[in-house]
């Protein structure tokens, strides 16, 4: 059920307990931005002390006010903080931003009176945000209970950190993009991430949701959250190269870790990863300008052979394509372009641009109006004619390696000459600020001088401007469009009645009654049974010794027996060796012009029941050619899941061997992540192999552990 978070960000009235004429104390801070607000709401500064906070009479107590009070920031002493928050309830606060620190980030004893001062506030009806937090501000409804003023645009940021919020603002700054909302998430007691998120989707001043998060509480909800958001989520998290803290006793333990979950998490749920303040900011600034690409294929344009090299390979690095440009559009470009230009992609005008600046906007209009091309990044030396801060540019043709060159006008003063360019450039600048909007595509810039006069012109008509070639190509990869994970994030389906043994004959039959074929097994304890099992079904069999992790490694599976006097002889050698106390009985699958893959489920503590699938076998772990994914998956999520694999190309033959069945792989997966989902007590649940071949899916061994 999602959150009324009204009287969190649009207050009827606002008091600052803890207010303070102190600069060294945050009540000091958060007064100060609160005035900002200019009558708004009324406002009420509160110091125990009483006098004068910041030129306004303080009341000394919330209760003194004489009347009611909607919002409630606490900064006070953690030794008074309980009974803060019980005199804001009794003054009818409905929220509570917790500035006051001290609590579940000190250990068992602060989470305790953390889960106290919480449940009190949710039996009232209110909210709280935080404790441990560094406050609120809402540009949208002139809300100000933050220490730092936060300028205007249409991010919401959700940030467990202040410092990286500070940085995240300077960094946007320069693209001309602010914020609807900040809030400092703190402990998340009550108030969580997922709630905020919920929210800021809802909210019309906000156009993009960014986060810092390094403890997601909920991963799966956030997942949830973030994918019917509407609007993108952009995520900047810490720790995820770590694994999960975890016993690691099977193959897809030893396999998934936290980095591979929160990656998994972000591409099911549509959301942008990123992995520095930088990064984030270049995403959110390419996301802002609000035009997306049709498809992966990138003109790389430029004035210079090794900007364009360089630019083409980083595109290509980044995942998306740079094709060559077909002989029609070739013509067209060299009709507005010099002999020595190169037109194949990357387009490079070979010093034309120090001659005509103007042939930037036509090669640049050229290639957003064809339909080859979905998107334009432009290289290297524009905005420098302009910049005044350096000579003619190029890497070829006159004027390239020769510094100097030809002045447009052929003999006017050096001096003269730039600044000619430099007009002429603000021209052709202007003219590509009109035409990029008209086409609809994504163009990004990536300059020398990323701050000169031109560029300043493009990125005020929202034309992504940077540096660095790698920011502009991460800026594309943005733009482009996602591989539509079938049904996104799904829900967790109902628990399910819990099983109590789970040896490897009971998951062989909670798998095989959820529709995943196993070839027929019996379990025998000695030589009698063994014999009785042999004639159930026909030779060859399979002998394996149970409850062993590694059954090949020690010795304890014998394939390929013909016949029973065969499986008697193997049984007696392999219990002599290691005597495990009972052994398994299966008809010999088939494994000609067959793959073997492994499909496990391990239960993330934040984020659930996350699925992998790979190569599987005996190499599985060495080999490491694994995908993840949220728990359960479609069958049509798997089969993709499946094709991302480095070892795909397996699945539909090579050198002579036939294409297997992906579906039924894929439905199998399927299945046994269901399996895996509907038991929250499974806490790994592994199938490996599950030999696929031309004529279906067979499980061959599982596993399961239980929490």
């Amino acid at each position: 059920m999602r959150r009324d978070l009204t009287a969190l960000f649009a207050p009827a009235s606002v008091a600052v307990l803890g207010a303070s004429d102190d600069p060294a104390k945050y009540g000091h801070a958060i007064a100060v931005q609160a005035l900002r607000a200019n009558g708004r709401r009324p406002l009420h500064l509160v110091n125990r002390r009483g006098g004068t906070v910041l030129g306004r009479t303080a009341a000394t107590s919330l209760g003194a006010i004489g009347e009611p009070v909607e919002l409630v920031v606490v900064s006070v002493p953690s030794t008074g903080f309980e009974e803060a928050v019980d005199e804001a309830l009794a003054c009818g606060a409905r929220a509570i931003v917790a500035i006051t620190a001290g609590f579940a980030e000190l250990g068992a004893d602060g989470l305790a009176r953390q889960r106290a001062v919480a449940e009190k506030v949710q039996a009232a009806g209110a909210l709280l945000v935080g404790p441990n937090c560094l406050g609120i501000a809402d540009n949208t409804t002139e809300l100000y209970l933050a220490s730092d003023r936060f300028a205007s645009g249409g991010v919401a940021l959700l940030s467990q950190s202040g410092n990286l919020a500070l940085e995240l603002q300077l960094r946007l700054e320069p693209q001309g993009l602010g914020f609807s909302r900040f809030v400092s998430l703190g402990n998340q007691a009550d108030v969580t991430l997922v709630d905020l998120v919920e929210d800021c989707a809802r909210h019309e001043g906000t156009r993009a949701i960014a986060v810092y998060a390094e403890d997601f509480g909920d991963g799966r909800a956030f997942a949830e959250a973030a994918g019917h958001a509407g609007k993108p989520v952009v995520l900047l998290t810490a720790g995820r190269g770590v694994a999960a803290a975890r016993s690691a006793k099977s193959h897809t333990g030893a396999l998934t870790t936290s980095s591979d979950v929160v990656i998994a998490a972000c591409r099911d749920a549509g959301i942008e990863l990123t992995r520095t303040p930088r990064e984030l900011a270049c995403v959110l600034g390419a996301l802002d300008a609000g035009r997306r690409a049709g498809g992966r294929r990138v003109a790389v344009f430029t004035d210079g052979g090794g900007h364009g090299a360089i630019a083409a390979d980083t595109v290509e690095a980044a995942g998306l394509s740079v094709p060559e440009l077909t002989a029609p559009l070739q013509a067209e470009l060299t009709g507005v372009l010099w002999e020595q230009s190169a037109v194949g992609n990357p387009v490079d005008l070979a010093g034309m641009g120090e001659r005509d600046p103007m042939s930037y906007a036509h090669t640049v209009r050229a290639l957003l109006d064809s339909d080859e091309v979905d998107a334009v990044l432009l290289t290297g030396y524009f905005g420098g004619y302009a910049s005044g801060e350096g000579g003619l540019g190029g890497d070829g043709g006159p004027g390239g390696d020769a510094p100097g060159g030809d002045a447009p006008d052929g003999d006017a003063p050096d001096g003269e000459g730039e600044s000619a360019l430099g007009v002429a450039e603000l021209a052709a600048a202007g003219a590509i600020a009109a035409a990029v909007p008209r086409s609809g595509k994504p163009f990004v810039v990536q300059s020398m001088y990323p701050g000169s006069a031109s560029c300043r012109v493009l990125a005020a008509a929202g034309i992504p401007v940077h540096e660095a070639v790698e920011d502009a190509a991460r800026a594309l990869v943005a733009l482009a469009p996602k591989a539509a994970v079938a049904g996104g994030v799904q829900p967790l389906p109902p628990a399910v009645e819990r099983i109590a043994d789970p040896d490897y004959h009971a998951t062989r039959r909670l798998l095989a009654a959820a529709g995943v074929p196993f070839p027929s097994a019996r379990e025998i304890g000695n030589e009698a049974e063994l014999r009785a099992a042999a004639r159930e079904f026909p030779g060859p069999y399979v002998l394996k010794a149970l409850h062993l992790l590694h059954k090949s490694d020690a010795g304890g599976v014998a394939l390929r027996l013909a016949d029973e006097d065969a499986l008697v002889a193997a049984h007696r050698e392999m219990h002599a060796r290691l005597g495990a106390p009972s052994y398994s009985v299966e008809a010999m699958a088939d494994l000609s012009d067959g793959v073997e893959l492994i499909v496990g489920v391990n239960r993330d503590p934040r984020f659930g029941p996350v699925a992998m699938v790979g190569l599987g076998g005996v190499l599985t772990e060495a080999l490491g050619d694994v995908a993840f994914a949220l728990a359960p998956v479609t069958p049509e999520h798997a089969e993709r899941l499946l094709r991302s694999l480095r070892s795909a190309v397996l699945l539909d033959g090579v050198r002579g061997r036939p294409a297997v069945d992906v579906g039924a792989a894929a439905r199998a997966v399927a299945a046994i992540t269901a399996v895996a989902a509907a038991h929250p007590e499974i806490a790994e649940l592994e199938v490996n192999p599950l030999l696929v071949t031309p004529r279906g899916a067979l499980a061959l061994d599982s596993r399961a552990v239980l929490a």
